[in-house]
């Protein structure tokens, strides 16, 4: 087979010989690098490589091109090979320019010419470019088949499941000629549905999240019955705390109950977490956390619901729905937190039809030409704002307060206001939703006012609050009167320790009323609700972990 290819396209010769042959100087062994000096040029090589049966790992852009900027022609690159990786070149002058069009179309990262020396500032890059790709790769992948309804909730449950867990597959609509003949093949009828048909075979009619993860290859089993380090919650602090944990030498098993990457995982881009200047989505962030943790040796279990946690004699036990346990010297609890449920009439009848906790990017392609409606108006309601305008006619976030500063960061503000097909109502609710089988109007109701709307949609996604989920903890773990568990300093009232506290010492920072459960992240009280507070506090709880494990 030929090798992978490496393309730069830059209208200036001098540039695209230089990229070229500092490419080939570091990769040319495992990659074939090509050029080309326009965006039009590089289109045409692009379409006979497709022809040939080629693959491209990564495309490197200038961004200002005559006839065709960077930006155009990495988005028709994409129809063409949507797996390979893109970097943007750019002159220092154009920086801003750059990074405000990446939010356009999904561009990895971006270069600033020149990039002397390439050890520093274009290897680094490229390599981050092709072990993404290598991970993912243009090669065709076994695809798990799902044959379900449009406007079924279990329907979107399933996709939703997948999706997140980075699982391929194949959606089929029932009322499509080949999802007849799929369900006939595999013994099923209409009323089954959802029914997954794995790689190998195997079928599954309206599955549970465990039984999706056991067919489809995600690990759901313990290997161990006891260990250093049970991590539970797959957010950001709960992948810094496995991959510190796990790095440092600690035997880590790491147990989500649906997918890994929590709150963040669902996020669009996330452009003000340090070291990604161009943003990263979500799904990238989590995706990178959690191959990091386990190449290190971190177990992630995923679709294992943890329904108790209690301390007998030195460990401390996890116990599973299924009524399985695991035990280890000490636990990080990570368990962030989930979107509020909206309180209106006609919405938890109509979610997974058409009303959506989440970004839910699943949804995107249904949204073409489309009002969606987004209600929240923090960081994640806004990044979903962006991500929604790429493919919707019209997003219409709709925010109970007064404006977006007192909740949302300054840049995704302006970005907002830059955005046309995107506007913002403010002092407005949601009162009630209505449709027959799947969502079709919301009346909406200005505070100020009190004055009513119904308006026409097929689309709505929730952002509202946050709600700890902490109440399988029972009385053994203090909290706060929202839920939120109390930590280190919080614990200690008047000089007196917690109830039944046992040593002869005061909690540690990060330390539950439990010894050796710690806290990391959303699911803390009186936590900073940001992903690199969640992560630093991941690896500050491992820290702490070391030192209750000394004192032991």
């Amino acid at each position: 087979m030929s090798l992978p290819i490496l393309m730069t396209v830059d209208d200036d010769p001098a540039v695209s010989r230089s990229v070229a042959r500092d490419l080939r100087r570091r990769y040319g062994q495992d990659y074939r690098v090509i050029r080309a000096d326009s965006g039009t040029d590089a289109l045409d090589a692009l379409r006979e490589l497709k022809l040939r049966g080629d693959t491209v790992a990564a495309i490197l852009a200038d961004y200002r091109m005559p006839q065709m900027d960077g930006i155009t022609f990495l988005e028709q690159a994409m129809d063409l090979f949507p797996h390979a990786r893109r970097a943007l070149l750019t002159a220092y002058a154009d920086t801003d320019a750059a990074i405000q069009a990446i939010n356009v179309v999904d561009v990895d990262h971006y270069l600033l010419k020149p990039w002397d020396p390439p050890e520093e500032k274009l290897y680094p890059v490229v390599d981050a470019l092709v072990e993404t790709w290598c991970a993912a790769g243009d090669r065709p992948v076994e695809e798990t088949k799902i044959i379900g309804h449009r406007w079924s909730s279990p329907s979107y449950r399933v996709r939703e499941f997948l999706a997140r867990n980075a699982v391929p597959y194949r959606w089929y609509s029932v009322d499509e000629p080949e999802a007849a003949r799929l369900l006939e093949a595999a013994g099923a009828t209409a009323g089954d549905i959802p029914v997954l048909i794995t790689p190998d075979g195997a079928v599954l009619k309206n599955p549970d999240e465990h039984g999706i993860a056991d067919a489809v290859g995600l690990s759901t089993r313990p290997a161990a019955e006891f260990y250093d380090l049970v991590v539970i919650g797959g957010g950001p602090a709960g992948l810094g705390a496995a991959v510190y944990g796990a790095s440092e030498g600690l035997r880590t098993v790491l147990v989500e109950r649906q997918a890994t990457g929590g709150q963040a995982g669902q996020s669009s881009r996330i452009e003000n977490y340090l070291g990604f200047p161009d943003g990263v989505s979500g799904a990238q962030l989590t995706d990178r956390a959690r191959r990091q943790a386990q190449k290190f040796g971190a177990e992630v279990l995923t679709a294992r619901d943890v329904v108790a946690l209690e301390a007998r004699g030195s460990a401390r036990v996890i116990r599973f729905g299924d009524g399985s346990e695991i035990a280890a010297h000490s636990v990080v609890l990570a368990s962030g937190v989930s979107y509020r449920a909206l309180e209106a009439d006609g919405v938890a009848e109509l979610t997974g039809r058409g009303v959506f906790y989440g970004s839910a990017s699943t949804e995107a392609p249904e949204c073409a030409g489309e009002h969606v409606y987004i209600v929240g108006g923090a960081n994640s309601a806004g990044q979903a704002a962006v991500f929604f305008s790429r493919h919707a006619r019209e997003v219409t976030l709709l925010v109970r307060g007064p404006s977006l500063q007192a909740s949302m960061s300054h840049y995704l503000i302006e970005q907002l206001d830059a955005i046309e097909n995107v506007h913002v109502r403010t002092r407005t609710t949601v009162v009630r939703a209505d449709g027959d089988d799947h969502l079709e109007r919301l009346t909406l109701c200005d505070q100020e006012t009190g004055e009513t709307e119904t308006v026409e949609t097929g689309h709505l996604f929730v952002f509202i609050g946050a709600a700890p989920r902490t109440e399988w903890l029972g009385d053994g773990i203090a909290r706060d009167g929202h839920g939120f568990v109390r930590t280190g300093p919080d614990l200690v009232v008047e000089g007196r320790r917690p109830p039944g506290w046992p040593l002869d010492r005061d909690p540690h920072y990060l330390e539950s009323s439990i010894p050796g459960v710690f806290v990391a992240g959303d699911v803390r009280a009186q936590s900073v609700k940001r992903v690199a507070s969640a992560v630093g506090e991941g690896a500050m709880a491992v820290t702490l972990v070391h030192r209750y494990l000394e004192q032991q």
